[in-house]
């Protein structure tokens, strides 16, 4: 029997009422895994590739055939926004199934969520937090809840596999197994995935269960990319205007390539629905800002909106929904909040400012255009301001440039992505998750507290010594507290932090102000804007009228003109040594890359010819002046790091001059074949990252983190981020001559 023939009835009834013409390749596949064994499944394929149906078709089939006596289905999402949306397609499938869905978040209908813990049944869409205050605040309700659930399906996995707040969502899934006695099937689905083994295994933690994770064949697809470059001289000689008489008349202000890189990105977009992605926050809103005043001069509609975490919910939902229904074609700039999959129809093309973070960016970017049958259309934009007296040999090079074109090269030709390794010794989870346990068990052992969380699968890897030691400084900083029966409950301070509303997350956000203009929320910034001072938010300029510290609002009203504004903290990206090695490799090559602009095929000829006369293709170490050297060894940001750390630990100093990076500087009072064998040396020693000379306070960043030793944040950022061993392993492969004569 076919996949189709074995849906229910309902299902049978939308698909043809969708006029789908077919099942697509990983719908099938689902539908084989669901029906024919009891596996977990994870669900990798592109954007829009039908991971949603793949997951629900059989699923929701499996309940109409047997209903369950409680939540049958747990969607799991790292967005409101993504659950809102979720839950509106889910409303049109279930319509003639009888299997009711509900949505449970903060925003969410307290009425719905009454309704659901007095009748439980269908499918419930929640977030790892809300999920947490249930299993934590409610548990009698959970039982009923979930006494008879069936599937979880988790949402963006990749999203979650990369920080601590997928860990702390698979700690209470797993302690929600132990409390109701059940053992859900679990669903992955994400369309971007480095190395899926890894989600796999992910996937299964606390599951005791196989995971089939089946592969389709989606064929090639065509994809349309182009890279335009423009700049701005920083020194002013370059613009001296000259009268026929050779006398300077005038001097350009040098920002040139800004007026007309605004200019290309306004005619572009004109009368195409484009996502115009940045890399923060400052600078959609300054892109948006500079394409309003362009509409505005020429008389064109304002078109425009700005979509990022620090824009009000409402702006961000009317955003959405105007991108969807709207019939004028919107421009939007944004950041990673539309790399999600949040259903704004069909895009005529997306546009990334500068260089994506990673690979795995890029994908979700790329994914976001070509839906319904479209070919998937990208345009790359850079400013560069060029320099005439560079600080040295390499100044000239582009590394944020070259890093696009070894993007492209790594997720089109070799099919490419990021693989996203595991957390072992996330401490700060190991706080939150004891404080959890507590707040929900009252007092418990040691012993039994120690089993209760060591037990989870996410914590394997944390000796009992460890915890030992995390416990008697919980005890001595009175977040624990010990009774006179020689339990533990939750101290004095502990109290504070458990009974705030704020507990129930693991990821740090900043204190936000909010910003309204009368009744209506603009959005959010992190720091005063005094009276009288004007900023951007939400693509518009706005003046502070008044400010009440206490309650932390900023009254303002809306005013012409171009303003900034600045977060304090935006986003973070490490660079892997597959994708430094493919710079190296552009670096070295003399072939076409056909997506790039004239100008910009001319800038990467002009790069490679200073690298390669520069020897940094060729050596290990290059001479910058005559005590700097730069160390080139190709490798990924966590192996460099580790270099980095490796030669303190030798008393020489050296940094990484942005968190991109590709080389270390170093100060060196001799030559470089000297540095050479030192490095060699390094590599060939059985040195211990534990004995490397760390600053003090290094940590890896988390929220609970000022609650942890700093010996084990001390551990922890040397088991999870340094690199030793793959430090040598992929020096070892990188070809360099020094290293390669020193091997024979």
């Amino acid at each position: 029997m076919d996949a189709f023939s074995r849906l229910a009835p309902f299902i049978q009834d939308f698909i043809y009422q969708s006029k789908w013409e077919e099942l697509r390749g990983i719908q099938t596949a689902a539908c084989e895994v669901i029906f024919d064994s009891e596996d977990n499944l994870l669900l990798s394929s592109g954007t829009a590739s039908g991971k949603t149906e793949a997951a629900f078709l059989p699923v929701l089939t499996r309940l109409w055939q047997k209903p369950p006596r409680s939540v049958g289905v747990l969607y799991i999402s790292p967005l409101k926004a993504l659950i809102n949306d979720q839950f509106m397609r889910m409303e049109q499938l279930l319509i003639d199934s009888n299997i009711p869905v509900t949505k449970w978040h903060g925003d969410a209908s307290v009425t719905q969520k009454n309704k659901l813990v007095k009748n439980p049944e269908g499918i419930l869409q929640i977030t790892p937090e809300s999920l947490e205050s249930l299993i934590t605040n409610k548990r009698g309700a959970c039982l009923s809840l979930f006494s008879d659930l069936r599937f979880v399906i988790i949402d963006e996995v990749h999203h979650f596999m990369r920080d601590t707040r997928g860990m702390q969502l698979l700690c209470v899934l797993e302690r929600l197994r132990r409390l109701t006695g059940v053992n859900p099937r679990r669903i992955g689905l994400s369309a971007t995935l480095g190395e899926v083994s890894l989600a796999r295994d992910w996937l299964n933690t606390g599951t005791d269960r196989a995971c089939a994770a089946p592969v389709t064949d989606e064929g090639k697809k065509r994809v349309r990319l182009h890279v335009e470059r423009f700049v701005n001289y920083a020194d002013k000689r370059d613009f001296e205007e000259l009268d026929n008489g050779g006398n300077v008349v005038g001097l350009s202000t040098g920002d040139i390539g800004h007026r007309e890189h605004y200019d290309y990105l306004f005619r572009m977009t004109l009368d195409k629905k484009t996502i115009i992605f940045t890399n923060s926050r400052e600078e959609t809103e300054l892109v948006i800002a500079h394409l309003k005043e362009i509409a505005k001069a020429k008389k064109a509609p304002d078109i425009y909106r700005v979509h990022h975490g620090n824009v009000s919910a409402l702006i961000r939902e009317t955003t959405e929904d105007e991108m969807k229904s709207a019939d004028e074609k919107i421009v939007t700039g944004a950041t990673v909040t539309l790399e999600l999959g949040i259903d704004i129809g069909s895009l005529d093309q997306a546009v990334q400012v500068g260089a994506p973070i990673n690979v795995s960016s890029f994908a979700q970017r790329l994914g976001r255009c070509g839906r319904r049958g479209q070919i998937p259309q990208l345009l790359f934009t850079f400013v560069e301001s060029i320099k005439i007296n560079a600080a040295d040999t390499l100044g000239p090079i582009n590394w944020e440039f070259l890093r696009t074109v070894a993007i492209i090269e790594l997720y089109t030709k070799d099919h490419w992505m990021e693989p996203i390794p595991p957390l072992k010794h996330a401490y700060n989870l190991l706080y939150h998750q004891t404080m959890s346990c507590l707040k929900g068990n009252g007092e418990m052992s040691p012993a039994a507290l120690a089993q209760a969380v060591l037990g989870l699968g996410c914590f394997r890897d944390i000796p009992q010594e460890d915890y030992k030691y995390l416990l008697s400084c919980l005890i001595e900083s009175e977040q624990l507290q010990r009774s006179e029966r020689g339990g533990l409950i939750i101290g004095r301070q502990g109290e504070k932090i458990v009974n705030s509303h704020k507990f129930l997350t693991v990821f740090q956000a900043p204190e936000y102000l909010l910003v309204k203009d009368e009744n209506r929320t603009i959005g959010t910034v992190d720091k005063i804007y005094p009276v009288g001072t004007r900023f951007a938010l939400a693509g518009l300029t706005w003046e502070t009228v008044d400010v009440n510290e206490k309650s932390k609002v900023l009254f303002v009203k809306l005013v012409p003109g171009i303003s900034v504004v600045d977060w304090d903290v935006d986003f973070e990206v490490e660079l892997h040594t597959v994708l430094v090695r493919k710079i190296r490799e552009v670096l070295a090559s003399d072939r076409d890359y056909p997506y790039l602009s004239q100008r910009c095929g001319e800038r990467l000829a002009e790069i490679q010819y200073i690298a390669r006369n520069s020897g940094i293709l060729e050596n290990l170490v290059t001479q910058l002046s005559e005590k700097k050297y730069a160390i080139f060894p190709w490798v990924g940001t966590r192996q460099l790091m580790t270099l980095h750390y490796a030669l303190l630990h030798r008393k020489i100093k050296s940094r990484l001059l942005w968190v991109t990076c590709l080389y270390l500087e170093v100060a060196f009072n001799g030559r470089a074949e000297e540095l050479e064998t030192i490095l060699r040396d390094i590599l060939d020693s059985d040195l211990d990252p534990h004995d490397f000379p760390l600053p003090e306070k290094v940590q890896i960043l988390g929220k609970y983190n000022e609650f942890i030793p700093l010996p084990l944040l001390r551990k922890q950022f040397v088991e999870d981020f340094l690199d030793f061993e793959g430090l040598r392993e992929d020096i070892s492969s990188a070809n360099i001559p020094a290293i390669k004569n020193n091997s024979k």
